[in-house]
C-alpha cells in the first residue's frame, strides 16, 4: 500500500491550479479536458483537486463541500518552508486567508496557519531539525 493522492473538492479547479503555482509554487501536472479535475508536481504523493460537479457525481450520498465563509474542517495540508514569513506573505498576497499567525514552537519549529480561496487550512512550517 502506498498513499498516492490526496484529492480536494473545489468549486473552479482551474483558478484552484492557478492560485497554487501562484502561492506556493507548485507546478500544474495534469488538468482534464473537462476541467473537473487536475494535479500538481508536489513531491511523492500527489495533491489534486476535483470539481464540486464531480464530486457529486462520485457520491450518491453527497458531501459537505467547504466555503472560506464557514469554520475550517479539521484537516489540513502542511508545507515546509525554509524561508517561512517571505512564503507566508506570498500566500495572503495572491489570495490566501491567515488564519493563524507565525509562531515559534517550544520545539524550535516555526508554524502558521492559512486558508486557501477554498477554504482549506494550510499549515507552512520550517522543518523540524533532528
Amino acid at each position: 500500500m502506498k498513499y498516492a493522492y490526496t484529492i480536494l473538492y473545489v468549486e473552479d479547479v482551474e483558478k484552484t491550479i492557478s492560485f497554487y503555482e501562484n502561492a506556493f509554487g507548485f507546478q500544474k501536472k495534469f488538468i482534464s479536458p473537462e476541467s473537473d479535475y487536475g494535479e500538481l508536481i508536489s513531491g511523492e504523493t500527489t495533491i489534486a483537486f476535483a470539481s464540486n460537479v464531480l464530486g457529486d457525481s462520485n457520491f450518491k450520498n453527497g458531501f459537505k463541500k467547504l466555503s472560506i465563509n464557514e469554520k475550517s474542517n479539521g484537516i489540513e495540508m502542511a508545507f515546509t518552508s525554509e524561508n517561512i514569513e517571505e512564503d507566508f506573505n506570498k500566500a495572503i498576497n495572491v489570495g490566501a486567508v491567515k488564519y493563524e499567525s507565525i509562531k515559534e514552537k517550544p520545539w524550535g519549529q516555526k508554524v502558521g496557519y492559512l486558508r486557501d480561496i477554498n477554504g482549506f487550512l494550510i499549515e507552512i512550517c520550517t522543518p523540524i531539525k533532528n
